[in-house]
């Protein structure tokens, strides 16, 4: 099948190399900055640090050498943390070439610059040659991926045959992946729920109840589509698996670490208290949150829970000032279009 190298041992990079193992037929390279990830997944064949209890199958090779893991690579798969992404493949570059095709799995907008992950490898890999691109999105928690619960996302790109690709070399009996042509959407919903499941962790946290959740996930989505649509990406995407069921699945799974920790937000907890406690553990949202307040003030958009979840993270606003804030705002159309 394909030469597979999944950049990122994370929960989520081990998850897709489970899922890609399982299906056989593929060579695949896991590459680790972690030494101890590679320890434990030739020792016991399990990332103990990230994905506890998930068997990595044998073809699934880990290793701590990008050059190793990209070596005769016909897919290179990013998975790193968004924050990581132009330093790492700027380190990769002179390992990279044009017939690799380049499926980024990271969701999150970078701060500063705003751009979007393929935006960032387009610019950084641009330097050498013009990348083959697919950004992967949906509503996957990677230990119930890894454990084969049917799971289902999408790949996006502007050329056919890349999503084609993808849906090839992913697709299992109990993961399934669907094309679109929404790049822009797919990345953008991946990365903006994740400041809205923070938001729903808060509301948890203080107690609130279903009513509280279900608004917070409804206006949520409303600032998302809105801009979304701002950037250039589709409404129609919006419904979809990168949008509305990736936003559901943040904001009431328990699996969720954005939501997980708006939830010790919302019980008055310091945020770097709150990190701390994850180890080495990403909430992409956190990161995610400034740059989402850039973006929209580059393209005029509101985005009322994004600003009450920036002044919690960043300013040390109260999170029940924040909801009151957000409940006693000016009265408005549901409707924007």
């Amino acid at each position: 099948m394909s030469r597979i190298a999944v950049i990122g041992a994370g929960a989520w990079g081990t998850a897709l190399a489970i899922v890609l193992g399982r299906r056989g037929g593929h060579s695949i390279q896991l590459w680790a900055f972690e030494h101890d990830v590679c320890a434990s997944i030739v020792e016991r064949r399990t990332n103990d640090l990230f994905l506890p209890g998930a068997r990595v199958p044998e073809l699934v090779t880990p290793t701590n050498s990008l050059s190793d893991a990209l070596r005769d690579a016909e897919i290179v798969l990013s998975v790193m943390p968004s924050n990581h992404v132009r330093r790492l493949f700027t380190k990769m570059l002179p390992h990279l070439h044009e017939s690799m095709l380049f499926i980024s799995a990271t969701k999150g907008v970078e701060d500063k610059t705003y751009q979007r992950m393929t935006e960032i490898i387009s610019e950084v890999v641009g330097e050498k040659f013009t990348p083959r691109l697919v950004a992967i999105s949906g509503p996957s928690f990677a230990k119930e991926a890894a454990k084969g619960d049917p799971t289902a996302i999408t790949a996006a790109s502007s050329d056919d045959e890349l999503t084609r690709i993808v849906q090839r070399d992913f697709s299992d009996p109990r993961f399934r992946v669907y094309s679109n042509r929404d790049v822009i959407g797919v990345e953008l919903g991946g990365a903006l729920k994740n400041v809205i499941a923070i938001a729903a962790g808060v509301c948890d946290g203080l107690g609130l109840g279903h009513n509280s959740i279900a608004a917070l996930i409804t206006r949520g989505l409303a600032e998302i589509t809105r801009l979304s649509l701002a950037c250039g990406g589709h409404i129609e995407t919006m419904a979809g698996l990168a949008g509305l069921g990736d936003l559901v699945l943040t904001c009431t799974g328990g699996l969720s670490r954005n939501r997980t920790v708006g939830v010790e937000l919302g019980k008055g907890r310091k945020l770097s208290d709150v990190i701390a406690d994850m180890h080495g553990m990403v909430a992409e949202g956190v990161l995610t949150t400034n740059a989402a307040i850039g973006l929209a003030k580059k393209h005029h958009v509101e985005m009322p829970i994004t600003q009450q979840m920036h002044a919690i993270l960043h300013e040390n606003k109260s999170p029940s000032d924040a909801i009151r804030e957000l409940m006693s705002r000016p009265s408005t159309s549901e409707v924007w279009l």
